[in-house]
């Protein structure tokens, strides 16, 4: 989480908020093209259920407008494409984010989508523009959470919806087996498959320095959120936020 004003998160290192942007950038160009492979190893596929999880309690808008933000190789987004084809429901879908790399790697696996670039702080996008507003396992890489935060309230209509899934704190019994996986493993599994060590020891410290279940509600209320509320998933591994704009 952020410490001060001026110094802010990079795995256990403390940057500025310009360098941790740049640093962010590079980690996700480097691994853009082993990004998917990643996901799959590191979490034994459990991550394709939590994305189902996540998109199956996604309201359905008829003639809606569905924004994904840090939306990586388009998981999320053409998940939500299939659910809202299944149920018969026109809608807009634009995928946002901040890396250019990543966003080629889900143009290639995604043509149809819609793709924006843009930084979750600044979002391309008129206020009340947006129905419901997607971020899964993105929200830890953003430099300032709280502008992220303000930004989706910004964007999205009276009565939208914003749900993030992100990694959190796994409950007691799990954190020494989570710790030596994450701390040990994750990092040799980035060296082997994706030739980088590094951006996944990173990812690795990212999930420790993020803000806590509760300090992310809490940012959330602070906003304007309401009906704001968590669950979690996997003893704690994960949680999936959500809340509403008034």
């Amino acid at each position: 989480m952020t410490v001060s004003k001026d110094k802010f998160d990079f795995g256990f290192e403390q940057v500025s908020a310009t360098e941790k942007t740049e640093k962010v950038t590079r980690v996700f160009e480097r691994v853009s093209s082993r990004y998917d492979i990643m996901n799959d190893v590191m979490s034994f596929g459990i991550h394709r259920l939590w994305k189902k999880w996540f998109v199956e309690s996604l309201p359905l808008h008829q003639n809606g407008v569905y924004l994904d933000v840090a939306g990586g190789t388009g998981d999320i987004a053409s998940s939500l494409s299939d659910r809202l084809t299944r149920f018969g429901v026109q809608a807009q879908i634009l995928v946002s984010d901040i890396n250019p790399a990543m966003i080629e790697a889900g143009k290639k696996k995604c043509p149809h989508l819609s793709w924006a670039c843009g930084s979750a702080e600044a979002l391309p996008l008129p206020d009340h523009s947006v129905d419901v507003i997607t971020i899964a396992f993105g929200l830890r890489n953003v430099t300032h959470r709280d502008k992220a935060l303000l930004e989706f309230y910004r964007v999205l209509r009276p009565g939208g919806k914003m749900a993030c899934l992100e990694f959190s704190q796994p409950a007691q019994p799990l954190q020494k087996l989570y710790d030596l996986y994450s701390f040990h493993i994750i990092p040799k599994m980035g060296e082997v498959i994706a030739q980088d060590r590094e951006a996944y020891q990173y990812l690795s410290e990212s999930i420790r320095t993020f803000l806590t279940r509760e300090e992310l509600l809490s940012l959330m209320k602070s906003v304007g959120f309401t009906r704001a509320k968590y669950e979690t998933f996997t003893g704690g591994v994960v949680a999936l936020h959500t809340g509403y704009k008034l």
